[in-house]
C-alpha cells in the first residue's frame, strides 16, 4: 500500500493541474476583448486610420473576430484574437505618432531653411 501512495498522489496532482488548465480555457475572455476595444479606440483617436490604415484594419478585424469568438464561447480564440488586436492597434498608434513626429520635424526643417535664406539675404544686402 505504501508503494502506491506516491503514485496515487502523483495521479491526483496531475488531475488537479489538468482540471485547472481546462477551467482556465473556459473562462470568458471578456477583459481581453474589452482591452482590445480600448486599444483600437485609442489608436483611432491618434489618427491611425489615416496614417496606418493596414494596421488599423487588421486590429479592427481581429477585434470583431474576437467578439464573435466570445459570443460563440470559444474563449481561447477570443483571447488570442483580442491580444493580437491589441498588438495591431498599438502598432498602428505608434506608426501614427511616428508619422506625426516626422511631419513636424520636416516642417521645422523647412522653417529653419527659410530663416537661413532670409538671414543670408539680409546679410548680403547689408554688406553691399
Amino acid at each position: 500500500m505504501q508503494n502506491r501512495q506516491p503514485l496515487l498522489l502523483t495521479l491526483w496532482a496531475g488531475c488537479v493541474f489538468a482540471l485547472a488548465g481546462c477551467s482556465s480555457m473556459k473562462t470568458p475572455a471578456t477583459a481581453e476583448v474589452a482591452s482590445s476595444r480600448t486599444a483600437v479606440e485609442a489608436a483611432a483617436s491618434t489618427g491611425a486610420p489615416e496614417l496606418a490604415p493596414a494596421e488599423m484594419a487588421a486590429a479592427r478585424d481581429k477585434m470583431l473576430r474576437a467578439n464573435q469568438a466570445l459570443a460563440a464561447k470559444d474563449y481561447r480564440t477570443a483571447q488570442d484574437l483580442a491580444m493580437q488586436a491589441q498588438a495591431d492597434a498599438k502598432l498602428a498608434q505608434s506608426k501614427a505618432t511616428s508619422a506625426k513626429a516626422t511631419e513636424a520635424a520636416n516642417r521645422l526643417q523647412d522653417d529653419i531653411r527659410v530663416l537661413r535664406e532670409e538671414l543670408e539675404r539680409a546679410n548680403s544686402t547689408t554688406t553691399r
